[in-house]
């Protein structure tokens, strides 16, 4: 089969998945549009604000956006949150005190929180008298229930922390259904501290959210899903009012809270990206089908498997050697309205254990809900494809990818 073909047969193969996509995203559009009205957005709060911010209508007004989107009591919402890692370190040194201890019920977090949790002498966790546990997925990528709940009866945890993405993990992310049962199951076990959920990749890919279904927190990154593709920085944590309000206290200072911060740009980027989110959430969803579906006709194993729920947006796909996986990365890069030219490499990322390189030719520097994809130069040889604001642009790039593969395979490349 040459490139079009194998297109044609993927598009043909995924017409259900992407009909239940659009339910999807028409449900969580009708849930955004019903916030705005709600909270009776008007022009004068996008209007810029600087100094210290006190009565900035369009800060607040955002943020109650966002909480009542997200069945949540309160949020943060702030070009002040950096990247999804700061925005999750905000939230851990916000609610937790030293002498406290995580258990980390999905496995080991995410590369770039490692140094966040146990880096020595640089601030971390650790430094300030915060332990954790790790509890190891099961072979399956599914949590060890017997082992938690023995875990949760023995010793005392004030927070459990749950990772709906993969990461760099071969795993699937955990669905708004499996995260209410984690939550329930804790529960349970008489635990009665912070339920926390790094929520990155996750949000508006299903009808509910994880503060929906019993987490008492939730935080993720703008330039990823909410942010829809217009936010140009930033972060958000939603969830209930008291640990919003300690979160408040780390990100400005006890004595103000939430009360100040200003933005000087103006919030409109920020409001008409979480208007659009819904929608860019599920051209991406269907681009990343379409794209697991061609790496699958081309023998490449990738996760999750074409016939399962969707719970975040990213893709894992398996090569055989790194000369395909840089293939992969790089024809992304080629295939990129910004820096197509330029030809990735892999470099010592800060924040990651191993080599990465990395496709982002974005608008928004470095965003992840536009076509992008990443990998750790490690075995096995596995990329991580999420993004892309339109469909359109998710086909063009799948079709170039097929051609290299095949190109490559068949030496006319």
């Amino acid at each position: 089969m040459n490139s079009n073909e194998i297109l044609s047969a993927a598009e043909s193969r995924l017409k259900p998945h992407f009909a239940a996509i659009d339910e999807v995203a028409l449900f969580n559009q009708k849930k955004v549009l019903g916030a705005f009205r709600e909270e009776r957005l008007a022009l004068r709060h996008f209007i810029p604000t600087t100094g210290y911010g006190y009565d900035d209508e369009g800060r607040e007004t955002l943020r109650r956006v966002y909480a009542r989107a997200f069945g949540a009591e309160r949020a943060i919402v702030s070009p002040a949150l950096l990247s999804g890692t700061h925005t999750l370190t905000v939230a851990l040194f916000g609610v937790l005190r030293p002498g406290q201890k995580i258990l980390f019920l999905t496995g080991t977090p995410y590369d770039t929180l490692h140094d966040v949790v146990w880096g020595e002498g640089n601030g971390s966790l650790v430094d300030f008298g915060i332990l954790s546990e790790v509890l190891p997925l099961r072979g399956d990528g599914t949590v060890d229930y017997a082992a938690a709940g023995t875990l949760l009866k023995a010793k005392k945890f004030d927070m459990v922390y749950i990772q709906r993405s993969r990461g760099y993990e071969l795993r699937d992310a955990f669905s708004v259904t499996e995260i209410g049962k984690m939550c329930a199951f804790v529960r349970e076990c008489g635990f009665a501290g912070c339920i926390f959920v790094d929520n990155c990749y996750g949000e508006f890919v299903e009808t509910r959210e994880p503060t929906e279904v019993g987490a008492d927190l939730m935080a993720g990154s703008l330039i990823k899903n909410p942010g829809g593709g217009l936010a140009p920085t930033g972060g958000y944590i939603a969830g209930k009012a008291s640990y919003i309000a300690m979160c408040e206290n780390r990100l400005t200072a006890p004595s103000v809270g939430g009360e100040i911060g200003s933005y000087a740009h103006g919030y409109q980027p920020y409001f008409q990206g979480f208007f659009l989110a819904p929608h860019t959430v599920a051209q991406a969803l269907k681009g990343g089908l379409l794209i697991g579906a061609c790496m699958e006709a081309l023998g490449h194993e990738n996760f999750p498997a074409l016939d399962r729920p969707l719970a975040d947006i990213t893709r894992a796909i398996r090569f055989d050697t790194e000369e395909e996986l840089t293939t992969f990365i790089r024809t992304v890069q080629e295939c990129s309205p910004v820096d197509s030219y330029v030809r990735p490499e892999a470099w010592d990322m800060p924040g990651y254990e191993d080599k990465v390189i990395m496709a982002a030719g974005t608008f928004v520097a470095g965003a992840t809900l536009e076509l992008s994809a990443d990998a750790p130069i490690r075995e096995p040889y596995t990329a991580y494809f999420q993004g892309g604001l339109t469909y359109e642009h998710c086909k063009i790039a799948a079709g170039e990818i097929v051609q290299k593969l095949l190109g490559e395979r068949d030496g006319t490349l």
